[in-house]
């Protein structure tokens, strides 16, 4: 059996970070992303096992990800892509109608735009493997939250873009998560001045996202939560 391979967006530290070390240590080959190099290669030292290429870049630049998917074709084409980078734009986060345009740009080309180019370039290799997509998503498409409304509404989108990639293409399993709450930048970015250090590490909500890699799970929506909870 040849071994699986998944490109992992932000690793450099929280979630992404947690989960790649998680695979690691299980045998997978990983290409790993993040925006700041030193940060990345920190995280990557760190990892068992190997292959591990890892390459520094904005998820928004298409020629990073044309990188990404370039040196997944030559570890032998992903298995599964983990879309987990995601910016907030603000912190602290503004009332909608107060968000600059040019930050809600950025919002949607990096939540929402990079992770439904880099799976379509993605593609032709998830299909040889009939692999798996896990799109980072959050509490906040679908709940009203003040302040939230262009973190969410990026996120919403990404949920049913998920949605309509699950129709379209039945060979792979795709798959939106809510994580939930978690001691992590972002989330501590998301509520400035705050002590988020009653919140769950990263690393509690890497066997959810195990069961929907390793497992047979069909196509959803999903909360980590709720995975936990139901025995696999």
């Amino acid at each position: 059996m040849s071994t699986p391979v998944a490109v992992i967006t932000g690793v450099s530290q929280g979630l992404g970070r947690a989960l790649a070390h998680e695979l690691a240590g299980r045998g997978w080959a990983l290409v790993l992303d993040a925006r700041h190099e030193r940060a990345l290669h920190d995280a990557v030292r760190a990892l068992p096992g190997g292959p591990h290429p890892a390459i520094a870049g904005d998820v928004a630049d298409p020629a990073h990800r044309r990188d990404l998917v370039d040196v997944a074709a030559e570890l032998g084409g992903a298995t599964a892509l983990v879309n987990n980078a995601s910016t907030l734009g603000l912190s602290p986060l503004p009332p909608l109608a107060e968000l600059d345009p040019a930050t809600y740009v950025r919002l949607l080309e990096v939540n929402l735009v990079a992770p439904v180019v880099l799976t379509a370039a993605l593609l032709p290799q998830l299909r040889r493997r009939s692999g798996v997509v896990v799109n980072l998503s959050s509490d906040a498409a679908v709940e009203a939250y003040g302040t939230w409304g262009g973190y969410g509404s990026s996120k919403a989108a990404l949920d049913h873009a998920s949605r309509v990639l699950a129709a379209e293409e039945p060979v792979l399993r795709v798959y939106a998560v809510d994580p939930g709450d978690m001691r992590t930048q972002l989330h501590q970015d998301a509520f400035p001045g705050e002590d988020v250090s009653d919140r769950p590490e990263p690393e509690t909500v890497v066997p959810a996202l195990l069961r929907l890699l390793e497992g047979t799970l069909p196509s959803g929506r999903y909360r980590a939560a709720e995975l936990a909870a139901v025995p696999a």
